[in-house]
């Protein structure tokens, strides 16, 4: 029994020397980043295929309990929408190799536009895949969250090959106005639709999105804590990773949320203890 938790990335100019050192070296950052999550999103490599050597020192910099959640090349999931895909699937997995048991999944963004008629394509590249990893499936169309029907049909082809559904709960974001610049640029990109919080698999993945406000992003978490706490006491290991619009506090939240589920869960690991973000002092 384990909770992961973690941010969509591992370093922000807003958390250096504030909560990580600064200045470190590229090959250094992760590992502070690790010192106070255990777990990381994998957003770049939804932008570009990382070089082996480049995944290497993310390995390197990691313990093996730590987990990644590598996000699979747009060019995959939105531009060719399944279709011959062979060569880069084929680099994308050879790239990740290094991570070995740290790629806890293999996570498939679809676009807003991937609705119900598509899940044959889905079906299809799921089928193809190699069986070494575990996948999990973010969609965006709203008929996944409104039409029960849609949702079973979704929820059979993920049943067929061990894949989890990935929650991304914004209901936090889009419940008043926003009340700053980062919030504004949020309403515009992220997705609304109702929360969704029903685990296929023993090792269930949340994205959790909140205010910049602190108090309230905590507030709004209390549902996810709440069901995190039933999943560890069925037997299951969540992953959850906190966002903020400006993500200034995320690292911290992030820990926040590991110790208000622990304190109801005590038998749960803690997190390791945060390196310094400055040198300590004689005096």
């Amino acid at each position: 029994m384990r909770l992961h938790v973690g941010c969509a990335m591992w370093t922000l100019k807003p958390w250096q020397g504030r909560f990580l050192p600064h200045p470190l070296p590229p090959e250094e950052r992760l590992r502070a980043y690790a010192s106070w999550c255990d777990a990381v999103e994998g957003n770049t490599t939804f932008y570009a295929t990382p070089s082996r050597a480049t995944v290497e020192s993310w390995a390197a910099q990691t313990a093996p309990g730590f987990r990644f959640l590598p996000k699979l090349p747009k060019t995959i999931t939105h531009e060719r929408r399944f279709h011959g895909i062979d060569e880069p699937l084929r680099e994308f997995l050879a790239a990740i190799e290094p991570l070995g048991p740290r790629a806890e999944f293999l996570w498939v963004q679809l676009p807003g536009a991937f609705g119900p008629n598509d899940l044959g394509a889905l079906a299809a590249f799921l089928r193809h895949l190699p069986r070494t990893h575990r996948y999990a499936v973010e969609v965006r169309h709203r008929a996944f969250f409104e039409d029960a029907r849609a949702a079973r049909m979704l929820e059979q082809v993920l049943n067929g090959f061990g894949a989890e559904w990935v929650p991304f709960d914004t209901v936090t974001l889009f419940q008043s106005p926003p009340t700053s610049d980062a919030e504004r640029e949020a309403w515009t990109r992220k997705p609304r639709v109702p929360r969704r919080s029903a685990a296929l698999t023993d090792r269930p993945f949340v994205r959790y999105l909140g205010r910049d406000d602190v108090d309230r992003t905590v507030e709004g978490w209390a549902f996810w804590v709440d069901t995190v706490v039933g999943w560890l006491r069925e037997g299951r290991s969540p992953t959850v990773f906190v966002h903020t619009p400006d993500n200034a506090e995320a690292l911290p939240l992030a820990r926040r949320f590991h110790e208000q589920v622990r304190a109801r869960v005590p038998e749960l690991a803690p997190l390791p203890e945060p390196v310094p973000a400055e040198p300590p002092t004689l005096f």
